[in-house]
């Protein structure tokens, strides 16, 4: 037996999806099967691909701050750290190796206290940092290295404390003395710069000075720091090069950890947002697969003489299984195919179609809380595209299999008895 229809078979299985007068009911329910199936399609390669645009950006800005990998002490500070950063820049991969100095420490302006954290980092580090110096409001970085006690805040920190550009600041430094005990004493830096991130435990809580004034204001050696941050081409494989970073290192003491780690809570609520989301999602392709074989069983039920005639002209029930498989596989493979190439379309269009819906809508798609992106991001993932339609096939070709089989069980004599 052929596992592939014939031509007449192909013929007929087309005539069984032309509309008719009799059969108009049937053939609106398939109709609508085919673009439940493509709306289906589509929103998932969409939604899929809008949330993979939002990590990337997320993760984006946050390895811009912060290291692919740091280093860090188990207890107390890294003494001698440029031999370190020597040997770390020579690993291939690395495109970077920042020490940096890091306390929580306490801003103080006109009686108004928040909670801040300070970074100590070299002039020339702060200004690679292009999350950073692409993205400073209203001022420049010349102050970091020319001013005598220079700060950079992040925007929303600067606009809650209700300072401009040249003011004056106190922060509370945490001093350890000759004897353990800890000693605050207020320093004041100048306010010279801020960035705007658009993510908001950086923009509202951190602050940058140079490493030599936090060396100096909060009583580190000059050869001392709290992390070092490394830098590398590829951050996917972070992972596999914290190995080889410890292998470099040559000493004990030492943490190292790789940016998946450090924001594990929030990579695995992604992650498991992203699968959930394609489970949910998968459900309106898997109704719409529904509505196919409800559509095709009522199509066999009313074609119960045709079927018969069929039979006793000479078809099998093997080609009968073909006829009936191929018109009710054919919704599902059409609307698969018209579904992706929306999907896709809608994708390569985003940006003009977030600009009419926002002129449409008349306001912002984004409230000034969660607006952390100039445009909405979009990423598509082909391997995830693939999966989708392997999906949207899988269900269109087992919808499939039920009409046919149902076709093909249809006994010739009882069809015809009452005809």
């Amino acid at each position: 037996m052929t596992l592939f229809p014939t031509r007449p078979e192909r013929m007929i299985a087309l005539r069984y999806l032309r509309t008719r007068e009799q059969d108009g009911f049937i053939s609106f329910i398939a109709i609508f099967s085919l673009i439940g199936v493509a709306l289906g399609v589509a929103t998932l390669i969409v939604v899929l691909a809008v949330m993979n645009g939002f990590r990337g950006e997320l993760y984006n800005r946050i390895l811009g701050v912060n290291g692919h990998i740091q280093v860090a002490p188990e207890k107390g500070v890294i003494s001698d750290w440029e031999p370190l950063v020597t040997r770390l820049a020579a690993i291939p991969g690395v495109t970077a190796v920042t020490p940096v100095a890091e306390r929580q420490t306490m801003v103080t302006v006109e009686g108004l206290t928040r909670a801040i954290t300070l970074r100590g980092i070299r002039p020339e580090d702060l200004e690679s940092r292009e999350i950073i110096a692409r993205n400073l409001t209203g001022n420049s970085l010349a102050g970091f290295t020319d001013k005598p006690n220079p700060i950079v805040l992040g925007d929303r920190l600067r606009q809650a404390l209700g300072v401009r550009f040249g003011d004056q600041i106190r922060v509370t430094a945490y001093v350890r003395d000759d004897k353990g005990a800890v000693q605050t004493r207020p320093v004041t830096y100048e306010v010279i710069a801020s960035f705007l991130t658009r993510r908001m435990e950086f923009d509202l809580n951190l602050a940058f000075i140079p490493l030599d004034l936090f060396q100096e204001d909060f009583g580190l050696a000059e050869d001392a720091v709290t992390a070092i941050d490394i830098m590398i081409a590829d951050p996917a494989r972070a992972a596999d090069m914290v190995p080889l970073v410890r292998q470099r290192l040559e000493r004990d003491g030492l943490r190292v950890s790789d940016w998946r780690t450090r924001n594990a809570r929030l990579v695995g609520a992604l992650e498991l947002e992203r699968v959930m989301m394609f489970l949910i999602l998968g459900l309106i392709v898997l109704v719409a697969s529904m509505n196919v074989i409800a559509s095709f069983t009522m199509l066999v039920r009313t074609k119960g003489r045709g079927i018969a005639i069929l039979r006793t002209m000479g078809a099998t029930r093997g080609g009968v299984v073909r006829i009936f498989f191929l018109a009710s596989a054919s919704v599902g493979v059409v609307g698969t195919l018209v579904g992706a190439a929306l999907g896709l379309l809608i994708c390569a269009n985003m940006k003009p179609l977030g600009t009419f819906l926002t002129a449409v809508t008349g306001g912002p798609m984004r409230s000034g809380e969660v607006d952390f992106l100039a445009s909405l991001p979009v990423r598509v993932d082909m391997r995830e595209v693939a999966a989708i339609l392997i999906l949207a096939l899988a269900l269109s070709l087992a919808a499939a299999i039920y009409p046919a089989r149902r076709a093909a069980r249809l006994d010739p004599v009882e069809a015809l008895r009452y005809e």
